[in-house]
């Protein structure tokens, strides 16, 4: 062997000899910044991993917390398992002197959590909300639905028969050991702050009680989808009431029933209910869903118009008329 291939041949070893003492060095380092360091966090410490938050945020949240004494290591372990996406949202306990891999597991797992986060999607009926809570493991559905159907909030001077109406559309992080009647005061107290601030005058100027407008609300709620036409729907039942027409509204004779009907039949229109706004003039007697915001400043701030019908277009509008005779031709129009 010449001496420049010997000494290319010694380099060569000089170099592979290198790498496996770094390869060894860093896969070392490694499985103890993920399975052996147990410094970090000194004591138990809660976290909250925000919804919608992406790895990223969810290593700040931990490094925040001092949680974490190898965030390098943790994100290499999360990427080698694919587990990045696989974070659940909510609160979470961290017991002191945790791993890394123990709090990748719990994060992922969604174990150890002590509040999670519940999204309470605008229209849902107290029956809905009931039935979401309990799939989130956060009590019983018949639970929830006693506390939704015999608890009243006191509003406008007057107490409401149920909470159905007032239970507001939003997302929320509710601890896990919450008592139904704690979870409800959360969503009614949110609702309270939703309402305008004036909202006692609003209605009176309406010549209505603010249950009543409620009661508007989620009739917009549940029959609008365009958010430019809710004040615009609003005002028709406003006229409807002043004229003494029936409202007619179709998801008055949905609410009858214990599940969603897509198709309101004939004979649904003769069902003898006070829910019944085919049947009877007037408001029902309740709210019929739970509005959001944007139904609520609606029914509160009803737009001014001549219209005393809508139909859907099918295209996420309505086309409104004055008259039944407009109104039949957009049926025509849109229906057939």
């Amino acid at each position: 062997m010449t001496k420049l291939r010997r000494a290319l041949f010694d380099t060569s070893v000089a170099i592979l000899v290198m790498v496996a003492v770094i390869v060894t060095a860093s896969s070392l380092w490694f499985r103890n910044a993920v399975y052996g360091d147990r410094s970090l966090p000194v004591a138990s410490t809660t976290i909250v991993i925000p919804r919608g938050a992406n790895f990223g945020d969810v290593v700040a949240v931990l490094q925040d917390h001092r949680v974490l004494a190898h965030p390098i290591a943790f994100r290499i372990l999360a990427r080698m398992r694919s587990d990045e996406s696989d974070i659940k949202a909510g609160a979470y306990a961290i017991g002191p002197h945790q791993t890394s891999d123990d709090i990748l597991r719990t994060i992922v797992a969604g174990q150890n959590q002590v509040a999670v986060w519940v999204t309470i999607p605008e229209g849902f009926t107290a029956r809905e909300i009931a039935q979401t809570l309990s799939e989130r493991n956060l009590g019983s559905s018949v639970a929830y639905e006693r506390i939704f159907d015999h608890a009243g909030l006191q509003i406008d001077g007057r107490r409401t028969p149920s909470l159905e109406g007032y239970l507001f559309p939003s997302t929320y992080l509710i601890p896990i050991d919450s008592p139904p009647a704690a979870v409800a005061k959360v969503m009614t107290d949110q609702f309270l702050r939703e309402l305008p601030p004036d909202a006692d005058a609003r209605a009176k100027m309406l010549g209505l009680t603010v249950p009543e407008v409620v009661t508007i609300a989620s009739l917009v709620e549940r029959e609008a989808k365009a958010d430019d036409e809710r004040a615009l729907m609003a005002g028709v039942y406003y006229n409807r009431l002043r004229s003494g027409m029936p409202l007619e509204v179709d998801a008055t004779i949905e609410y009858i029933f214990p599940e969603h009907h897509t198709v309101i039949t004939k004979r649904d229109l003769a069902i003898d209910s006070p829910y019944n706004s085919y049947l009877h003039t007037g408001l029902p007697p309740t709210p019929i869903a739970n509005p959001g915001k944007a139904s609520l400043d609606a029914a509160f701030d009803p737009r001014p118009s001549e219209y005393l019908y809508y139909v859907y277009k099918g295209d996420g509008h309505h086309a409104f008329a004055r008259t039944l005779a407009e109104h039949n031709a957009n049926v025509e129009r849109y229906l057939k």
